[in-house]
């Protein structure tokens, strides 16, 4: 069983301040739907297409063209909802938000503000060994993405390419609950962690499949608890959105130096201005992008072309019934049922595929062991390689093999290792290539001994000292294991070489 122990933030405290600060953070995350077709249109959302071929009518916000809601998209929400133990409501509804940009060909943009399809959840995220912070999760809303302007083709000219118009979102919405750098980059791969393993969006940032937007303020401490109390905003200090953060290192970088930059303008009597920033890692700085709007500056309104989106709680209960086992609930089965640390476990269903690799390796082994192998040996084995473990020379079955070979003493832990080199890149059955390769350690106890006489008799001046001090029997211990090849059995050896010391 898990056994963690929830604890409320932690705020961070910015230090070479004045006064003392702590930091107050929200996150607005964009979820891309995994979807073949678009929110409201058959259009491809295939990543990499050549520009503007992936656009339909309706995406291209042609005349007379009406949305048609795409229904595995809302199986994609509803599903992450409760992924996230959140509240799935029955009715919702899309509105318009309006704005002009060159790459919103609508002139606005569909999405959910008065009825979102998901209210209230959950994330609880992983701090440290034992320990686990919880943030709410406000909603989470279905919305169409805008399209792209490409500026660096012309240096006199902007381009616009709409594949991504239309694109299914879904904002997942945090409370301000999270009081620090650290804390909310491990939210946000908690957060892609749960999806991936939901199968609802693949977590791709570098391709802009998730992006955060991050709500920095800053209160002096007291402040917090104050908010919790009565709800009220106004004692989180003004807060600066910075926009479309796509990196963990960066969102961390970002937020400490908005915090340092807010807290420098409030020192100096000035006032922080609600805005939307830019984050530049080259100047590891963020900049004014523009004034931070509100929802009336959007001019909300119902969507006419759409109908309220009505759902059967029959048919989120079979949403429910087909959900996967999440992380939690796999890391403290792996805890459980292999005896594996929190630590290793962790390290182990930080993804889907390495998870179901260890498991096919552990099946009917000691798990302890198999995690060894598969943290240690394989994945610094992969990461050298910058191979995905889908694409493992090396099977579940090959890696169970050499673990076998270990515990049935048919191999020492040095053979083992170059074994697993071999199979790692020849291939083949670990048993069939320590057979040919002439692997097996040396088991016969009367050939260790003789091996050791041996080497006892070559050295009497080591015999008196490690006599005197007995830890230098190690010494021994490494002569006869290079006199028998590296093959006996590194148990019996240093079983006789302590007997025969003693006589």
């Amino acid at each position: 069983m898990l056994d963690l122990t929830y604890q409320p933030p932690k705020p961070k405290v910015i230090a070479g301040a004045k006064y003392d600060w702590e930091l107050v953070i929200g996150m607005e995350v964009h979820a891309q739907v995994s979807s073949e077709a678009k929110l409201f249109s058959g259009a491809s959302t295939k990543f990499g297409a050549e520009p503007n071929s992936n656009v339909s009518f309706v995406d291209a916000a042609m005349p007379g063209m009406l949305p048609v809601i795409n229904e595995f998209c809302v199986e994609q929400a509803v599903r992450t909802g409760l992924g996230l133990k959140a509240q799935i409501n029955l009715k919702s509804a899309f509105d318009r938000k309006n704005y002009f940009y060159p790459d919103l060909p609508q002139g606005y943009q569909i999405s959910q503000l008065y009825e979102p399809i998901v209210g209230e959840g959950e994330v609880l995220v992983d701090m440290e060994p034992g320990i686990a912070r919880l943030v709410r999760i406000e909603r989470i809303h279905m919305e169409q993405d805008a399209g792209k302007s490409i500026h660096d083709m012309d240096p006199h000219m902007s381009f616009v390419d709409l594949n991504r118009t239309g694109v299914a979102l879904m904002e997942i919405v945090s409370r301000p609950d999270i009081r620090g750098p650290e804390e909310a980059a491990a939210y946000v791969t908690k957060l892609r962690q749960i999806l991936r393993y939901l199968g609802t969006c693949d977590g791709n940032m570098q391709n802009g499949n998730l992006r955060a937007d991050v709500n920095v303020s800053v209160c002096r401490p007291g402040q917090y608890e104050k908010y919790q109390e009565t709800q009220d905003f106004s004692h989180l200090g003004t807060r600066c959105e910075i926009k479309n953060m796509n990196s963990m290192r960066f969102i961390q970088a970002a937020i400490e130096y908005e915090a340092r930059r807010q807290i420098a303008i409030v020192e100096a009597g000035g006032t922080v201005d609600q805005e939307t920033r830019l984050y530049d890692p080259d100047k590891n700085e963020t900049r004014s992008m523009r004034s931070k709007e509100e929802a009336h500056d959007y001019r909300y309104f119902p969507d006419p072309d759409l109908l309220p989106l009505e759902i059967e709680q029959a048919w989120v209960d079979d949403i429910a019934a087909s959900l996967p086992e999440l992380p939690d609930e796999k890391k403290a089965r792996f805890m459980g049922d292999f005896g594996l640390s929190e630590y290793d476990a962790n390290v182990l269903t930080a993804e889907t595929d390495s998870a179901a690799y260890f498991e096919a390796a552990a099946q009917g082994r000691d798990g302890k062991t198999v995690a060894n192998w598969v943290i240690n040996e394989l994945f610094g084995r992969l990461n050298r390689d910058d191979t995905a473990i889908t694409d493992s020379p090396m099977s579940p079955a090959q890696l169970g093999g050499v673990v076998d070979l270990v515990a049935s003493d048919t191999i020492n832990g040095k053979m083992a290792k170059d074994l697993f080199e071999i199979v790692y890149t020849e291939g083949g059955d670990p048993a069939q290539v320590a057979e040919a390769k002439g692997m097996k350690q040396v088991t016969d106890t009367g050939a260790i001994e003789a091996a050791v006489d041996e080497v006892i008799a070559a050295n009497p001046a080591q015999v008196e000292k490690a006599r005197e001090n007995p830890k230098l029997a190690g010494w021994f211990v490494g002569q006869v294991m290079k006199a028998t090849g590296g093959k006996a059995n590194p148990k019996v050896v240093n079983q006789l070489i302590a007997q025969k010391l003693k006589d």
